[in-house]
């Protein structure tokens, strides 16, 4: 992954992504371009003060950077500083980094639902096509934890290799929500 692609935040980039607000903005940054602290704030029903705030946290940590060819005194724009977030198992002995992982973990769950469940809401309305790339499957698989990482390592590849140029003919936007785990409650 190169570092414009993925960024793998460490303990305080989580803590401060583990936010379900900047979650939204930086996907909304990352999927619809550069916007305006005002843009944002309308689009997701917020003050300006408060997506004042959380932009300048996702700033501070280095998801989001000042796009400096866009506005001007009066407007500061923002855009990703990265296509997606990448986040390795946290380590157990460090209980800081552990915290902030959980915090991230639980605020992303939450957001992938919320995303899921508007997929499905729309999923009857979408063009024939387009209904036939959708899934909901799940695998329960007997890995080793080698086996399991090799296992991510072709997925992140795969995906990284499909992506295709924005504004050819016929691409449109498409989400892959990949969480892979043990069983809960199966390893001890």
């Amino acid at each position: 992954m190169d570092e414009r692609t993925a960024v793998t935040p460490d303990a305080a980039g989580l803590k401060a992504l583990g936010h379900p607000v900047r979650l939204r903005m930086l996907g909304l940054l990352r999927i619809e371009g550069p916007a305006t602290a005002t843009g944002l704030a309308t689009r997701l029903g917020l003050n300006t003060g408060a997506t004042s705030y959380h932009l300048r946290q996702l700033a501070q940590h280095g998801f989001i950077e000042e796009d400096e060819e866009r506005g001007n005194a009066r407007d500061r724009w923002w855009r990703a500083a990265h296509q997606s977030t990448y986040t390795g198992g946290a380590s157990a002995a460090d209980p800081e980094e552990a915290e902030a992982h959980d915090a991230y973990s639980q605020a992303l769950a939450v957001f992938y639902g919320e995303q899921l469940h508007n997929a499905v809401s729309e999923r009857m309305s979408l063009p024939a096509d387009w209904l036939a790339t959708t899934t909901m499957s799940d695998w329960n698989l007997k890995l080793t934890p080698a086996k399991a990482k090799a296992l991510l390592e072709a997925l992140f590849e795969l995906i990284e290799d499909v992506d295709e140029e924005a504004g050819a003919d016929g691409v449109g936007d498409y989400v892959v929500q990949l969480a892979t785990f043990p069983r809960p409650g199966t390893i001890q």
